[in-house]
């Protein structure tokens, strides 16, 4: 069993730079791969980007590749969201999420997510 607690958003200008966190609890965090996902008003939930249990891989969806980056402290129990050059349109709600399935794109491979944390980017 893990419990995931996203921290670290906030509001940001266009252009602007956050680090969104996400703390693992129990033992095990080293075996998941550990997903990032977003959610707008009204829209479905969204897959940013993953990372494998190792740290050694990672997976971005197209929108947000070269502008945020994830990463993982196996020995902290946390992974990160860097997000850099934000824009208006990536004002959502970001969960992270763990599988046991490997890096996976989907949110019915994750079996354990955050309650999420808001982003909300100004123009």
């Amino acid at each position: 069993q893990v419990q995931l607690a996203e921290s670290g958003g906030g509001l940001v200008q266009a252009g602007g730079s956050l680090r969104l966190s996400c703390a693992a609890s129990g033992r095990t965090f080293s075996s998941y791969a550990m997903g990032w996902f977003r959610q707008a008003p009204g829209k479905e939930r969204e897959f940013i980007g993953a990372i494998n249990w190792s740290g050694s891989s990672t997976y971005y969806t197209d929108s947000v590749k070269g502008r945020f980056t994830i990463s993982r402290d196996n020995a902290k129990n946390t992974v990160y969201l860097q997000m850099n050059s934000l824009k208006p349109e990536d004002t959502a709600v970001y969960y992270c999420a763990g599988s046991l399935l490997g890096i996976a794109t989907m949110t019915y491979q994750y079996a354990y997510w955050g309650q999420g944390t808001q982003v909300t980017v100004s123009s």
